[in-house]
């Protein structure tokens, strides 16, 4: 029975993280241009588009039968935005107004929701599109 509740709480994070942090990609895009690594095209364009995908896939996990799906498209994406947070902690230099310590901390946390991600989004029956 805890592990259901467990699998709400998870999931709930994973839903708000993606939520506010999708939004945040309108309201302080600049923020978001300058941790892109300078190797990856189309900044403004990237960081609005990643913004939406981010809005649709939180809104995505509410549906039960989309969640599992959802789910490894989010995984996939926490890894695929790896290289700006890799990119900011090997260039704290660039991010003055932040410790460069949290900048490590980043890549640990982005770990830890990988794990949350997985965890709530998998399914306590066989059949991936039952949901949770």
């Amino acid at each position: 029975m805890w592990t259901i509740w467990l699998r709400y709480l998870g999931l709930l994070i994973v839903v708000l993280f993606f939520l506010m942090g999708g939004m945040t990609h309108f309201t302080a895009t600049d923020m978001f241009v300058s941790i892109m690594p300078p190797y990856i095209p189309f900044h403004l364009e990237i960081v609005y588009l990643t913004g939406a995908m981010e809005i649709a896939a939180a809104l995505c996990l509410l549906l039960p039968k989309a969640r599992y799906w959802t789910g490894n498209f989010l995984f996939v994406f926490t890894i695929a935005v790896t290289p700006a947070n890799v990119h900011m902690w090997l260039h704290p230099e660039l991010f003055s107004e932040v410790d460069p310590a949290l900048l490590g901390w980043r890549l640990v946390l982005q770990v830890v929701l990988l794990g949350v991600i997985w965890f709530s989004t998998r399914q306590l029956t066989a059949n991936p599109s039952a949901g949770v």
